[in-house]
């Protein structure tokens, strides 16, 4: 199986299962995290890959890069972008939250 398939599969589900919260959230500010933390991975992996920190299969991969970070690497930074202000939402809204919201609240905290 090539990189780019897992990554299809991941981010499927991940979009799948986080449906109900992600279409509660405002896009823009989702998008915008997903464009900067794009424009990080372009720029770091592709230093990572220059130093020679990690190497790529080329017959795992596309061979498509951007800048010099293989397209596949983006996957794992649209996962985290998407990602995180679901799990965020979906964890503010647990019994912990609120309990810790009203200890926040009380007097002589």
């Amino acid at each position: 199986m090539t990189n780019i398939v897992l990554n299809a599969i991941v981010l499927a589900v991940l979009l799948a299962v986080s449906w109900p919260v992600l279409r509660r959230l405002r896009g823009g500010p989702v998008l915008g995290a997903v464009a900067f933390v794009c424009v990080l991975t372009a720029v770091f992996d592709t230093l990572m890959i220059e130093v020679g920190l990690y190497v790529f299969d080329p017959d795992k991969i596309l061979g498509v890069h951007v800048w010099g970070a293989p397209l596949e690497d983006f996957a794992y930074a649209i996962a985290a972008a998407v990602g995180m202000p679901v799990l965020w939402t979906a964890l503010g809204r647990t019994r912990w939250g609120s309990r810790r919201a009203a200890e926040e609240d009380a007097p002589g905290a």
